[in-house]
């Protein structure tokens, strides 16, 4: 009787131990990321409708660089799944189309304040307790 006990703890411990490695969730490591090109498709699950491909790319030693209205580029730090850029350069255009002028304003503020990053296959995921940016990659960088 006493063994069919432990044998039970022993069962239901190791069910547990085995649910919490299922469930972890693996972060994006800068090399997945790096020398790749991005299209952004959707904000917030709605699909982007732009005459220009609204582009994210990484370089080397986690350069970032791309287009919303304005041209972008700075050195970010991934950490535990977040992407900070602390020093992001921007051109300072206004454009006519209003949804190019805030996705300007909303990517800056999850780069600056940090944002979480998942790659799935081709599908790069930004997103905050506010916002999501979900891009597709579009190729490799030369």
């Amino acid at each position: 009787m006493n063994n069919k006990k432990v044998s039970v703890t022993l069962l239901a411990a190791g069910m547990m131990l085995a649910g919490c490695v299922s469930t972890s969730k693996v972060t994006t490591q800068p090399e997945q990321l790096q020398h790749h090109r991005f299209v952004l498709e959707s904000v917030n699950g709605k699909n982007v409708t732009s005459q220009k491909p609204l582009e994210l790319s990484f370089g080397e030693k986690m350069h970032i660089s791309g287009n919303m209205c304005n041209q972008f580029t700075g050195e970010g730090k991934l950490s535990d799944g977040e992407l900070k850029v602390k020093n992001l350069a921007m051109t300072r255009m206004m454009c006519t189309d209003p949804q190019l002028n805030q996705l300007d304003n909303t990517l800056s503020a999850m780069l600056h304040e940090g944002v979480q990053v998942d790659l799935t296959e081709n599908q790069l995921t930004l997103a905050t307790s506010n916002d999501s940016l979900v891009y597709k990659l579009a190729d490799l960088m030369n």
